[in-house]
């Protein structure tokens, strides 16, 4: 196929279904354009938005010990999301960390800041290493992108799991427009959610002994059974103020002695490993170019700028060399055995069995009852 790039951000023809319009325009540029855009306010009507969610918040959490919960990871957004919770909206929030076996220091530093920063507790959920490793390398073996599909089921179902067990109502994310409006392609290792028959397929194949205490909650429990019928509710605050990466970074800086990261998604140490190495080089996907191409759109990069980056790896080669070891020996592998399943055929989840189908439907109402405004290809 004849190569092909956006005009206005730089996702390309890497992305299966892409589209451009006359103006060379692709599909998630037009997405941003017609649905994001005209529905995306931080100017007074967001403030206002803020403000009742703030009182609606306080008021369901009167005379308990919080009065929502925040899953934070020591990263850009959910840490945040934590400021803006307690500081702009005057919450009683509990930080809630999971600690999955890949945090960086500078992640758990972050953490250690914002805690005393703040003044609020935090609860860490340590999840058993053993099944961790055990279930990383099964989906190793199964050759799909999707390598961070493990970390994501323990942050996400140990929190929801949490939260429903201390009836706390009210979860805060830091999901958010301003740096993921452009949602990187379910090729690319974005699966639309935590499917435990994709998992159960997997685990049967190429899984070794027992999951006793991984946290596996499936999608349609957490989307449909703690938040349809127990009355769960997920905010996203961040997308009711003006948040700039750039202006957020500095300011946790100042005000905490938070440090950034070199890129998105680096205060995991598999994540980063799997983002600039694994999948760029085994399936020729750059999560980056979603990444930039958010903040092309939402005018925090420009195109020149993302183009440069991009044609360079974040790390350099010894750097990726080492993580590489590492990965390896963390997971209990020797480096020709981690080597042999990067060169081992590559598969997707339509190789396993899986629910995607329903998963797809769910996304595509959610969409059309205006509750889903990011492109999902």
């Amino acid at each position: 196929m004849e190569y092909k790039i956006c005009s206005r951000c730089i996702m390309d023809i890497s992305a299966p279904h892409i589209v451009f319009d006359e103006r060379g325009w692709c599909s998630f540029c037009q997405n941003f354009e017609s649905d994001i855009a005209p529905n995306w306010h931080v100017d007074d009507r967001g403030a206002a938005q803020l403000a009742a969610m703030a009182d609606t918040i306080r008021l369901s959490g009167k005379a308990r010990d919080f009065d929502c919960i925040i899953g934070l990871s020591g990263g850009l957004d959910s840490s945040y999301a934590a400021f803006v919770a307690k500081e702009k909206m005057g919450l009683r929030p509990l930080l809630f960390h999971v600690d999955a076996g890949w945090n960086t220091d500078q992640a758990v530093g972050n953490i250690e800041k914002l805690v005393d920063g703040l003044g609020l507790d935090l609860y860490t959920e340590v999840v058993n290493w053993e099944e961790v490793k055990r279930l990383q390398v099964a989906f190793l073996r199964s050759g799909i992108p999707d390598q961070d599909l493990v970390q994501d089921a323990a942050f996400f179902s140990a929190l929801y799991k949490f939260a429903r067990q201390h009836n706390i109502k009210h979860v805060i994310t830091g999901s958010n427009f301003s740096t993921e409006c452009c949602r990187e392609p379910e090729e690319w290792g974005g699966y639309l959610g935590i499917d435990k028959r994709l998992f159960g397929d997997i685990w049967k194949q190429f899984g070794d002994g027992e999951l006793g205490s991984f946290p596996l909650t499936d999608i349609f429990v957490y989307k449909i059974v703690y938040q349809k019928i127990l009355g769960m509710k997920v905010h996203h605050p961040l997308n009711l103020i003006p948040y700039l990466k750039v202006d957020a970074e500095r300011e946790l800086a100042e005000r905490f002695g938070w440090k950034s990261f070199k890129h998105k998604h680096h205060e995991s140490r598999f994540t980063r490993f799997y983002e600039d190495y694994w999948l760029p080089r085994r399936f020729g996907y750059e999560k980056r170019r979603a990444h930039f191409s958010s903040l092309i759109m939402t005018g925090q990069m420009t195109r020149a700028e993302a183009l440069l980056r991009i044609a360079q790896p974040e790390m350099d080669e010894h750097f990726l060399s080492q993580e590489f070891e590492y990965v390896a020996h963390k997971l209990a592998l020797s480096v020709d055995q981690l080597q042999a399943l990067f060169d081992m055929p590559r598969h997707t989840y339509r190789n396993y069995k899986n629910k995607r189908w329903a998963i797809g439907l769910g996304a595509r109402v959610m969409r059309r009852l205006g509750l889903e405004k990011r492109y999902f290809r």
